[in-house]
């Protein structure tokens, strides 16, 4: 075990090859530290070390990761906010000088030029990973990313894909939009380029809103497949589809019936879906 420095909602363990980040879980901890829990983050993953004044009387020791070594901050694409930034630690001032410290043995060891990373470095969060978007509930299982839409949320359009299931061999990267900003969404970006929708359109997209898809449920879940796509290589293959539930199946027929009384559907468009979803009985 290295040496701790213990700070407002985290702590550092500074060890030979890395350092380990413990996140606490107390209420006033951002919500997606007390979802990441704990991090190891490589030296060679890290470009460099600043420490700066922060806010309130302390200070504020940061690492700053290499470009594209880490999944969850390149699925983050900048959108983060400071506060919920896992490579800042914020300590009292009085620390400043035990912080210089750290800071300057942690830049001693770093050898990298801090360039982009041809890999990543950091692990991922782990699946099974699961959220709530406004129009659907999104599942990831390490292999393949599954929407199926809510009655309430989702159009029309997505009501006539289906539930859609994407194997992370079909994919070619994520598009992850803040749910803190307008138009939030998460987007799966497909390998055999299909022009994307509007994301409430697009059945490769769940949309966010207030309350729903929040950064510390569906940022780790765009980063977790993001790796996954990535160490799955260039070649695409098939993954079978599970078989259905059929109370499922029932209840999409039900909500097929309501929307083709509702004149969403036309009757081609009912008896076709149908026949699909009974299909996959």
């Amino acid at each position: 075990m290295g040496d701790v420095l213990a700070g407002f909602h985290a702590a550092w363990e500074f060890q030979s090859d890395s350092v380990l980040i413990r996140f606490e879980r107390g209420i006033r901890t951002p919500k997606l530290f007390q979802a990441l829990g704990e991090r190891r983050i490589p030296l060679e993953a890290i470009a460099g070390v600043t420490l700066t004044q922060g806010k309130r009387g302390t200070v504020v020791l940061h690492a700053v990761p290499r470009p594209g070594a880490d999944p969850l901050m390149e699925a983050a694409d900048g959108q983060l906010k400071e506060t919920s930034d896992p490579y800042r630690l914020v300590l009292p001032a009085d620390r400043e000088t035990l912080a210089e410290y750290y800071a300057d043995e942690l830049r001693a060891l770093l050898t990298g030029d801090g360039g982009p990373a041809d890999r990543f470095l950091v692990a991922p969060p782990e699946a099974p990973l699961q959220f709530k978007a406004y129009d659907a509930k999104a599942s990831f299982d390490g292999r393949a990313v599954s929407f199926r839409w809510f009655w309430t949320g989702a159009s029309s359009a997505k009501w006539k894909a289906g539930d859609q299931s994407f194997p992370v061999t079909g994919l070619s990267g994520v598009e992850w939009r803040s749910p803190e900003v307008f138009e939030g969404h998460l987007r799966l970006l497909r390998r055999d380029g299909m022009p994307p929708a509007q994301p409430d359109q697009d059945p490769a997209a769940v949309v966010f809103g207030l309350g729903y898809g929040p950064v510390h449920e569906s940022l780790p879940f765009a980063a977790a497949v993001l790796a996954a796509v990535r160490a799955a290589g260039p070649a695409p293959a098939a993954v079978p589809a599970a078989r259905r539930d059929p109370a499922d199946i029932a209840e999409r027929i039900r909500h097929l019936g309501e929307l083709h009384e509702a004149g969403l559907v036309t009757d081609e468009e009912f008896s076709s879906k149908k026949a699909e979803l009974l299909a996959e009985l």
